[in-house]
């Protein structure tokens, strides 16, 4: 995989994809990540990338040709899956976008910044708009980082153990149990024995109830058709026969 990620401010990127998991798939040659200055395309001596906004208002806009520029540069080099902007009122990210991704082969990310980009880059150019909740950063930089971590970490092989991922919160609809490790006794507060028991199809039940438990206490929003409220004591019942 391939992901370029266009900004006006790179040095905010240094730091995710120098770290961890994403340093790990780089140096096993399974995902590159490269970070492009936008102002190296910028216009005038001043490299400039934003402008007032027609019809006035409030702070500045991200320009079309210093965008365009490079993006069409890129896609000199690779064909891209999708070009995505991130943007407050995109598609909310979820386990379900970063699974689709992580197909993909080569992708674009532009991070806003400032009031935005001009409405004609999104027109004619971004395929695919992502925002990750309803609230607003100084820029696109912290979540595109984000989306990168976790489209990359579901890549065969980033992982140490590749089934890790598949039991992740939220990849079955459901957050992910609590998980416990030695000592099986602390302070007094023990571990449950049906963890200790070696009976694996007692302890998948378990881990399988308290999933279904914690997302309804926790996350009720996502207790729907399979796991809606109604269901939940049938979903447990029929896991423990």
């Amino acid at each position: 995989m391939h992901i370029d990620i266009i900004t006006v401010l790179p040095g905010l990127l240094e730091g995710p994809f120098s770290h961890s998991i994403l340093k790990r798939a780089e140096e096993k040659g399974l995902a590159k990540v490269e970070v492009h200055d936008l102002r190296t395309y910028g216009i005038g001596k001043q490299k400039t990338v934003d402008g007032y906004a027609f019809g006035g208002g409030a702070g500045m806009v991200m320009m079309i040709e210093p965008i365009a520029n490079c993006i069409n540069s890129l896609k000199k080099l690779r064909d891209y899956d999708e070009i995505i902007y991130m943007t407050p009122d995109g598609e909310t990210f979820n386990q379900g976008m970063a699974n689709t991704l992580s197909l993909k082969k080569n992708l674009i990310i532009l991070c806003g910044h400032y009031k935005g980009v001009d409405e004609r880059v999104r027109e004619h150019f971004i395929t695919k708009e992502i925002s990750i909740g309803d609230f607003v950063l100084s820029g696109g930089e912290l979540p595109a980082a984000l989306i990168t971590d976790a489209i990359i970490r579901l890549l065969p092989g980033v992982l140490n153990d590749e089934t890790s991922a598949l039991t992740d919160s939220f990849q079955d609809g459901l957050l992910a149990p609590p998980v416990f490790t030695r000592p099986a006794e602390y302070a007094g507060w023990k571990v449950p024995e049906v963890l200790l028991s070696g009976h694996a199809a007692k302890i998948e039940s378990w881990r399988f109830e308290q999933s279904v438990r914690r997302t309804h206490e926790r996350r009720p929003d996502l207790m729907q058709g399979e796991y809606s409220k109604e269901n939940d004591d049938n979903n447990i019942e029929r896991k423990d026969n």
